[in-house]
């Protein structure tokens, strides 16, 4: 900071005030009993204004510049215009000391030596207040609100608007230190957050971007993750500066000078903000700057004193001869007014000086004079260093900063290593006085410039070695290197450049030039160097050959790029000029200097504001593509371009046949198109293709070029290429006036494809009669199908030949899928198509004609009675379905819909139907054991397995329905006699729906009925064994406790009889439905399921069926008592033995009879075989014959009782008493068991 004089005038009497008209125009000075009125401008005098009678003490002007206001010893205050008139004029009972001028109401304050006085424009008269001491200083806050008055007993007092007062302030010296100056800071509440920021939330709210302070007294610092610090500062620096935490006091410091020769700070509240300052001198005056950055402090040192707001002297402005009683600067500007005890008035000007630093991406400058910012300028971080101190110079280097103020250096380094960290710390203190035009720092030294000489310093303050320059050091800069080793360029005055290394003596003269020198800087490759004279001309040198390679005019600065060697801007006249290589310069407008060059960015210092300010490389860019330097050019482009700029170089580089710059510029702006044909390329020249034109056409045909690509494929062979290109582009007449009158199947082929076309941008009529002209049916065909043009096809179809097979078949498809199967079948009938025709008639359901093809053309049998089976079975038709599968030969399908009807009965609890299902699967599996016989041993084990299966399920269905149901349609005995049939069959494992404990359950109620009370008490015993379902649980637990009180033994009327041994059987029997004595199976009625009177028998060996069947037939007569009278009734359903009562019993020599007889104690089951004479014997109305389809053999049965008939099934073999049998066929007009219809025809 220097102050440089403007003008100066000296009048006789002391000036002991002035004021600025706020606009600044105008400056009053009260000299003597004058008022002077001077231009400030060029320190003209406008004219003199007089109206005291005696010295005038104090003048003030209004902020609406509208009037001012003087007061003068002769006890009087007048108010004047802003034209230079008196308009009124109003007195107190002492002199005048002090006028302030509400800034806000414009309401005016007059004070004395014992009260004080408030008047303003609306009121006529003045409200006078008395005052316990002299009134020497007035000032009223910024926002109008409270008047501050000094006194000369040492007290300030703070008075409302109305007089009143509100805070009384009594300094420590009292009497002694008379208040002689005070000021209320006027900055705006906004400019104040900003000077005086002290925590997190002003630091949020009022600045957007990122600070940091950090206390120059500490080390280090602790930081939150916000990145404002917590400060703990030393104790004798701990209030230096006013700061409170309340931020609606921050708007209102006033500064207190009194003549204890202290500087103090106090709040609105009356709170004193830091430490009293001592001045050294008895101050007379006090003013803050425009907008409260600085303090203007005069008096008896005869100077005037320029202080920061927080209090730390920065400096002199001017050296007077007597004591200054007056200072004040002019509104918004940096000049300042003096006025002294001898009549002088001096005006100066303010100079503040730039002090920063630059490297790289971060920027270091002075602000508010003791503050130091540091910025990055890619992030636009900053951080706030507070020094409390005058900042002289600022260094900074890599991760140094070194900041020089009046009495130390103090060096800060970086938390860490990140290139992105803004927080600093100090590393060292060097407690020394220097002087030097220019500061430099390195990782270990400071270098300091003393005029033609450099120190360099260890940061302990050892001086370390000493340069003598020849001339005046006019530029210095560190170039890097290793820690404690780093290079300096030194420019001189006398045009010398050197290289200083730090631990070296003695300095390289790099070059000598003729100009003094500017601006410095070496390129990335250190091989060139740029510098700027005082002619303004940026030079270039070549560094080993000294040759000076170009030079350019109108520079004040000069920077290399630092990731490009051929590349430097200049800054000059407005303009910012970037130069690559040897081309033109290019220039864009730009206001400032030049002082950095990364990349895309240019980092431009323009008045006291640093920038970085983004630059398109795009002219350097294009002037290397213009000369084929496609690589260059890349590099270039890398630096920051627009993404046309990219694509355009990408082109290029292709046109140019570089591949390798093209494919890293189309990746750049991500097309994948260019980059498919790059790598295309590249396979085709790794396969040995080398023809560059066949190259260039495709380049050419990619840019849409492609009537020159078409040439070249020409000139290169590939017409056919071209052709193509032209097909797919739809350029129909281009590719007809390239094949000229050429060949007829080229020419089809452009038909076919225009037709393709037509197709794609719908059009497909067009595209139907090109394809038929074309000759290409199949795609006629398919478009009219696809758009159901039924007419269109009959046409097709009809005139198409019959040899034209495929085609037909397609509009058959299509006659099909548009619901005309009429049509379809004619197509069909065209070709001779008959499976398919078949085929038609199954898929349209119209089976009359399909069964009408099959039966003509048996070869289509299973086409036809198939689907017909699937179609009944979809459509729930099962047993149809299952005949349909049979007829048509598929027998497994025929088991798979019976074992599926089976497996939905049961778990549907349809019993009866499922007895029904597997005696229909065991008659399937009897039939395929037939026809194959390869599965006959399988299937014969099915066959048993579902008819013991079917028989189980036959008998279940009576005992669910009588636990099920309400009431029972069979009597006690039958259910009796099935559920011990039922436990007896299930002694290996129960099946599927059958349930154990129904069973127990029905026999259990049932025995007890009829009086089997051991076999109930068994029944109820199992059944506690078993898991009973909550609804049977009372009555069996009530059937077990009253089956106790029965006797133990079973009544013997149920006791059932073999008819082979005459033995009888318990009713338990654990062998099963065998007599415990013969082991001769029982043959029960499918009905009742009583024991019939039934003996089966075997035939000798060598005895067939059909001759056994002749030997009974013959029926040999007996010798008898009587003649024997057997009645046989034979129709078509049944076979029916009836005995004449009148005929007497057989004869007891019978030779079946005698057969019956086996080996008694034998384990092992001896079945009764017949000779022939036996047969000869019998008589046919007593044997029963299974005739059972082979491979079965058949079963005969000789029944014991005559008399009593039984009827035999002829389709499902089950035996009945005739009685029974006949009552249910009339209930249900068909077998109970097989469901074989009385009227069918027996088989």
């Amino acid at each position: 900071m220097r102050a440089v004089l403007t003008w100066r005038d000296k009048v006789e009497q002391c000036i002991y005030d002035l004021a600025f008209k706020p606009d600044g125009t105008q400056l009053i000075l009260a000299a003597g009993n004058r008022l002077l009125v001077y231009d400030t401008s060029d320190g003209t005098l406008i004219q003199p204004l007089k109206g005291h009678k005696d010295t005038v003490y104090c003048v003030a002007y209004a902020k609406d510049g509208k009037r001012f206001a003087s007061g003068s010893a002769d006890k009087s205050v007048i108010i004047w215009t802003a034209k230079l008139e008196g308009i009124l004029k109003y007195t107190h009972n002492d002199s005048i000391q002090c006028v302030s001028y509400n800034p806000v109401t414009h309401q005016l304050a007059s004070c004395s030596s014992s009260d004080f006085g408030l008047w303003s424009p609306e009121q006529k008269s003045v409200s006078k207040h008395k005052s316990s001491s002299k009134i020497t200083c007035c000032s009223w806050t910024n926002d109008g609100q409270y008047l501050a008055l000094g006194m000369f007993n040492g007290i300030i007092s703070i008075r409302n608007k109305n007089g009143e007062e509100k805070v009384k302030i009594e300094r420590p010296g009292g009497a002694l230190s008379p208040i002689w100056s005070i000021c209320w800071n006027p900055s705006s509440r906004w400019e104040s957050f900003w000077m005086n920021r002290e925590n997190e939330e002003a630091e949020e709210v009022i600045v957007n971007r990122y600070f940091q302070e950090i206390p120059s007294a500490l080390k280090s610092a602790v930081y939150s993750s916000q990145g404002s610090e917590a400060e703990e500062e030393e104790p004798e620096e701990e209030e230096d500066s006013p700061r409170d935490d309340n931020s609606d006091e921050h708007n209102d410091i006033l500064a207190v000078a009194d003549w204890g020769q202290k500087l103090s700070f106090y709040q609105l509240s009356g709170k004193q903000v830091g430490k009293d300052r001592p001045l050294n001198f008895d101050p007379c005056c006090i003013s803050y700057f425009t907008k409260g950055e600085y303090i203007l402090l005069g008096g008896s040192d005869k100077q005037v004193s320029l202080f920061t707001k927080d209090g730390v002297r920065l400096g002199t402005i001017g050296d007077q001869s007597s004591w200054v009683w007056t200072c004040k600067v002019k509104p918004d500007s940096n000049y300042v007014v003096i006025g002294c005890q001898d009549g002088t008035i001096s005006f100066y000007q303010l100079i503040f000086s730039t002090v920063h630093g630059l490297y790289k991406d971060r920027y270091a400058y002075r602000d508010s004079m003791t503050d130091v910012i540091v910025q990055h300028l890619i992030t636009e971080q900053k951080v706030r260093i507070k020094c409390k101190e005058l900042v002289k110079k600022i260094a900074i280097y890599k991760n140094r900063l070194a900041i020089q103020l009046p009495e130390r250096i103090l060096i800060y380094e970086l938390y860490s290593d990140d290139s992105s960290d803004m927080h600093y710390r100090v590393k060292e203190k060097i407690v020394k006085k220097f002087e030097c035009n220019l500061l430099v720092v390195c990782s270990d030294h400071i270098i300091l410039c003393q005029e033609k000489r450099l120190q360099c310093l260890s940061f302990g303050g050892t001086k370390e070695r000493e340069w003598q320059m020849e001339s005046l050091i006019r530029y210095i800069k560190v170039i890097g290197g290793p820690p404690g080793r780093e290079g300096l360029l030194v420019g001189l005055k006398n045009g010398q450049i050197l290289k200083i290394f730090v631990d070296n003596l003695f300095a390289i003269v790099l070059l000598k030039q003729a100009t003094a020198v500017r601006c410095l800087d070496m390129s990335a490759s250190r091989n060139k160097l740029a510098v700027v004279d005082e002619n303004d001309t940026c030079l270039v040198y070549d560094i080993h050959t000294k040759e000076l390679l170009f030079q350019e005019p109108n520079a004040n600065s000069v920077a290399w790029n630092t990731q490009c060697e051929d590349m430097l801007c200049f800054s000059g006249g407005g303009y910012l000029n970037i130069k690559a290589s040897n081309f033109p310069v290019h220039q864009q407008k730009l206001q400032g200097f030049v002082v950095g060059y990364n990349g895309s960015k240019i980092f431009c210092l323009h008045v006291f504001s640093m920038s970085a300010v983004e630059v398109p490389q795009s002219a350097p860019m294009y002037q290397y593509l213009d000369r084929k330097m496609y690589k260059e050019a890349y590099q270039i482009a890398c630096l920051g371009v627009t993404d046309a700029d990219w694509r355009e170089l990408a082109m290029e580089a292709l046109e140019g046949l570089e591949f390798e710059t093209a494919k890293k510029a189309f990746t750049r702006v991500q097309d994948l198109r260019y980059l498919e044909l790059i790598n295309s390329i590249e396979e085709r020249k790794k396969r040995g293709e080398t023809n560059i034109e066949l190259f260039l056409a495709d380049v050419f045909a990619y840019q849409g070029k492609f009537h020159e690509a078409a040439k070249l494929y020409k000139r290169s062979g590939h017409e056919n290429l071209a052709l193509d290109m032209y097909t797919d582009l739809r350029m129909f007449e281009y590719a007809k006036d390239f094949l000229g009158s050429g060949d007829p199947k080229e020419t089809k082929m452009l038909i076919t494809k225009q037709a393709d076309w037509a197709r794609n941008i719908n059009e497909p009529k067009a595209a139907v009669e090109m394809y038929l002209s074309a000759g290409e049916h199949i795609k006629a065909i398919e478009i009219s199908g696809d758009h159901g043009w039924v007419d269109m096809l009959i046409d097709i179809a009809r005139k198409l030949d019959k040899a034209e097979r495929e085609p037909l078949l397609l509009c058959a498809h299509y006659f099909k899928k548009l619901d005309n199967p009429g049509y379809a079948a004619e197509t069909y009938l065209k070709i001779g198509d008959l499976k398919s025709l078949v085929q038609l008639h199954v898929e349209t359901q119209r089976w009359d004609e399909a069964f009408a093809l099959g039966e003509k053309h048996p070869e289509f049998k299973d086409d036809v009675y198939v689907p017909y089976a699937q179609w009944l079975a979809e459509n729930d038709r099962f047993e149809e379905a299952q005949k349909a599968f049979h007829k048509a030969g598929r027998q497994s399908e025929a088991v798979k819909v019976l074992e599926q009807l089976t497996h939905n009965a049961v778990v549907e609890s349809r019993f009866n139907d499922a007895a029904y299902y597997y005696w229909m699967l065991s008659m399937q599996c009897l039939d395929i054991a037939q026809v194959d016989k390869n599965q006959k041993k399988e299937m014969l084990v099915k066959f048993h397995h579902f008819q013991h299966l079917a028989e189980l399920y036959h008998v279940y269905h009576s005992i669910q329905r009588y636990t099920e149901e309400p009431f029972s349609f069979h009597l006690p005995e039958t259910l009796f006699n099935i559920s011990r049939f039922l436990l007896h069959s299930l002694s290996k494992e129960t099946p599927l729906g059958i349930s154990k404990v129904n069973t127990l359950f029905t026999l259990a109620k049932q025995s007890k009925a009829l009086g089997a009370y051991k076999l109930a008490r068994h029944a109820y015993d199992k059944l506690q064994g078993l898991q009973i379902p909550a609804r049977f649980q009372k009555s069996i637990e009530l059937g077990s406790l009253t089956i106790r009180s029965k006797p133990f033994h079973d009544s013997e009327e149920l006791v059932p009889l073999c008819y082979r041994c005459s033995t009888n059987n318990p009713l338990l029997n654990n062998l099963g439905n065998v007599c415990i004595n013969c082991r001769q199976p029982f043959v029960f009625s499918a009905s009742s399921y009583e024991v019939l009177h039934l003996v089966e028998f075997y035939l000798e060996e060598g005895i067939t069926d059909e001759e056994a069947v002749a030997l009974i037939d013959l029926e040999a007569p007996r010798l008898t008592k009587k003649e024997r009278k057997w009645q046989e009734i034979a129709n078509n359903n049944s076979q029916t033995l009836r005995l004449d009562e009148t005929v007497d019993r057989i004869e007891e020599d019978d030779p079946f009879t005698a057969k019956l007889s086996f080996e008694q104690g034998g384990s092992e089951f001896v079945p009764v075989v017949v000779n022939r004479a036996v047969l000869r014997s019998m008589s046919r109305r007593d044997v029963l014959i299974k005739r059972w389809p082979r491979p079965l053999q058949w079963q005969y049965f000789r029944s014991l009782l005559p008399d009593a008939s039984i009827t035999m099934c002829p389709s499902c073999f089950q035996m009945f008493h005739s009685e029974d049998y006949e009552l249910l066929v009339l209930q249900h007009n068909c077998c109970p068991y097989c469901r074989r219809r009385i009227d069918e025809a027996s088989q």
